[in-house]
């Protein structure tokens, strides 16, 4: 009877151990799930608030950006064909035909006038026949041409005056200059050397400019 009273008791000693012991582990395995969804949610949490900072630089730079653009554009009614010096932040490209380079365009036409009709010609655009203020204008146009060209260029008595009313300083001639009163441009020559004298009721081809 001692013996069956042992057992009984062991018995239900272990049920109980096994029954707390399986509490204890639901338990632990509640809380590490918790823990864990927690963790998941802190992660999500910032995730989203690194997310959303990317966002927020991006649309500053977008933001930005535009300012940036639209300071250095201009509306239309404020760049006209030909602008004027207190405008000279606008930007202008040239016009279809036309050849950019430094702050003016250039065209280089393909008829033939006297000098008097090309300067006439290029003016009733805005421009006037090319003045050639630097080498880099001379190298440019020599290189861009490939015939012999009307220049803004022309002698008033013993001095040669560009058609903007400025005396010549640099120069290219070819040869003497004392036969004839207008200039012009050979784009077949050496760039060094290549301009020419030849009557003003010649006809040539001429080159405009329009400066921006």
């Amino acid at each position: 009877m001692y013996i069956q009273f042992w057992r009984w008791h062991f018995e239900d000693k272990k049920e109980k151990l096994d029954e707390n012991s399986l509490s204890k582990l639901s338990v632990e395995l509640e809380g590490g799930k918790g823990r864990q969804v927690g963790g998941s949610e802190r992660l999500y949490r910032y995730g989203c608030f690194a997310l959303t900072g990317v966002c927020f630089i991006l649309l500053l730079t977008v933001i930005l950006l535009s300012l940036k653009l639209g300071s250095q554009a201009c509306p239309v009614e404020h760049c006209p064909k030909q602008i004027s010096q207190n405008q000279h932040h606008c930007y202008q490209q040239c016009a279809k035909g036309w050849l950019p380079y430094g702050k003016s365009c250039y065209f280089l036409s393909t008829l033939r006038l006297s000098w008097a009709d090309s300067q006439k010609n290029c003016s009733s655009g805005g421009g006037s026949l090319a003045v050639i203020s630097s080498r880099g204008v001379q190298h440019f146009l020599t290189r861009t041409g490939n015939l012999t060209y009307w220049i803004g260029l022309r002698k008033n008595t013993t001095e040669w005056n560009w058609v903007n009313n400025t005396q010549l300083q640099q120069n290219y001639w070819s040869g003497s200059t004392i036969r004839s009163n207008c200039a012009y441009l050979s784009s077949e020559a050496p760039e060094e050397k290549n301009w020419e004298t030849a009557s003003c009721h010649a006809l040539n081809y001429f080159i405009c400019q329009l400066e921006l």
